[in-house]
């Protein structure tokens, strides 16, 4: 539990995490406002047919903050620190302090949870606010399964730019992977057109949490991206234990 406790205590000390809690936070109010300008021109115009996706799409597509959450969580930990800390990184002070490199990746992954799942509400709530604000009486009423959805796929992806960074010790590498990949044409989406394998990607399958009309029900998709956070935590598990962190 203490190492729980600083391992949080480190995530709200680093600078670049309150622009991940401001990109988290805002970032899918602003698409789900865009898209709710445009939703309410086609209602008037009587041609409306995705009122129900209006404000998921935002909080699909809005995950950068906490992609860069689940980056920094681990990246920071290789920085170099000043020559008046000794010139050492992070990481080193870390395992001194937690000598179980397991339980230390645990307690850094149950912060990354912890925070990632209380900024996927915070969004929720600037969301639905948002739509409801500019939709008014045409606003779709948001359900509390999708929007359970939201938190797990939010939490995942955290979990999955965790894990990335752990094996490439780089944050550079899985942030433009990873946020090119969250844009409005992914990657894995146009994988999609090519085989039906790409449907089992992780947020091909995370998405059927909060869309409907996916591939995915819900439960399965949530399985799905569910297992790939599993195996890629233990992935990462095996190599930092087996490397030698001051390479």
């Amino acid at each position: 539990m203490r190492a729980f406790n600083a391992e949080l205590s480190k995530l709200f000390s680093l600078p670049g995490m309150w622009l991940a809690f401001l990109i988290g936070a805002f970032a899918p109010a602003a698409i789900a406002a865009l898209d709710s300008i445009a939703e309410k021109e086609e209602i008037i115009a009587g041609v409306s047919i995705r009122l129900s996706e209006v404000g998921y799409i935002g909080l699909g597509l809005g995950v950068q903050g906490i992609i860069i959450l689940g980056v920094l969580a681990v990246s920071s930990e290789y920085l170099t620190e000043s020559s008046e800390s000794g010139g050492g990184n992070q990481i080193t002070t870390s395992l001194t302090v937690v000598s179980s490199r397991f339980h230390f990746l645990l307690a850094k992954a149950g912060a990354v949870t912890v925070t990632s799942a209380l900024l996927s509400i915070v969004a929720i709530l600037a969301t639905v606010s948002a739509t409801n604000l500019i939709l008014g009486e045409y606003a779709p009423a948001f359900e509390a399964s999708r929007l359970i959805g939201v938190v797990c796929y939010w939490t995942f992806t955290a979990l999955l730019a965790f894990g990335i960074t752990v094996l490439t010790k780089n944050g550079m590498i899985p942030l433009t992977v990873l946020i090119i990949n969250s844009s409005v044409v992914t990657v894995s989406y146009l994988l999609t057109k090519v085989t039906k394998l790409a449907f089992y990607l992780p947020d091909r399958a995370g998405t059927d949490m909060l869309m409907s009309g996916g591939f995915h029900t819900p439960f399965t998709g949530g399985l799905i991206m569910f297992a790939w956070v599993a195996v890629l935590f233990i992935i990462a598990d095996i190599v930092f234990d087996r490397r030698d962190v001051a390479s």
